[in-house]
């Protein structure tokens, strides 16, 4: 199904809000309603580009932006709440052998059936609690990503925030990412520079199915 960026709000469930609506000059990239993600085609649940959130991580991510904004830079979003189809599709993907159109851009050294067993994937997924971004650090003038060393959903030990692989500049890049999410309640992973959940999410046990639209 064709997404669309605009359109009246469809009723969340309570304490999710639309991210765009509190945060309207957030930089927002929904990469799983579109082709140019790790699977290589739009996604199930994903059928509007609009970053749904728990409000408590939205008002959060709303510090992180005005501090960065002394520095002239901002954030840029690539998934936030993420139902749990989506991850059920991630699923049935790796085990359609024949698909590795998009192995060379996501996965070059992993074998996609190890992407769930191997960690890098998980069938119950933060992102369905609401309170969890993907997220980069941009140049907030020119939207310019900042160089990170990998691109995001790259599944390879160079993409953990501590890899030596990539050079100093991308590791202090994603050091001052890790530092600003921390200091405003966001707690990062050690295998994912660009993932962080909000220390304190309203719902820690709850996984959602609504449909990002």
């Amino acid at each position: 199904m064709p997404f669309s960026s605009t359109g009246a709000s469809e009723p969340l469930p309570a304490g999710f809000v639309y991210a765009q609506e509190l945060l309207p000059q957030l930089c927002v990239d929904l990469v799983y309603c579109k082709s140019g993600n790790f699977i290589g085609e739009p996604i199930t649940g994903y059928e509007a580009e609009r970053l749904i959130l728990t409000r408590a991580a939205t008002l959060a991510l709303g510090e992180v932006q005005t501090e960065l904004a002394h520095f002239g830079l901002a954030l840029k979003v690539f998934d936030g709440y993420r139902p749990q189809r989506a991850v059920d599709r991630f699923i049935a993907w790796t085990h359609e052998a024949g698909d590795l159109r998009m192995k060379d851009l996501y996965y070059p050294r992993v074998d996609k059936e190890r992407l769930f067993p191997d960690g890098y994937l998980l069938a119950r997924s933060a992102h369905s609690r609401g309170s969890t971004v993907d997220l980069t650090l941009i140049d907030a003038h020119g939207a310019a990503e900042l160089d990170m060393g990998t691109r995001f959903d790259f599944f390879d030990p160079s993409s953990w925030p501590q890899s030596q692989e990539v050079n100093a500049a991308q590791r202090a890049h994603r050091l001052l990412l890790r530092e600003v999410m921390h200091r405003h309640g966001f707690v990062g992973v050690a295998e994912e520079w660009w993932h962080f959940t909000l220390r304190d999410e309203p719902f820690v046990d709850g996984y959602f199915d609504f449909v990002v639209r």
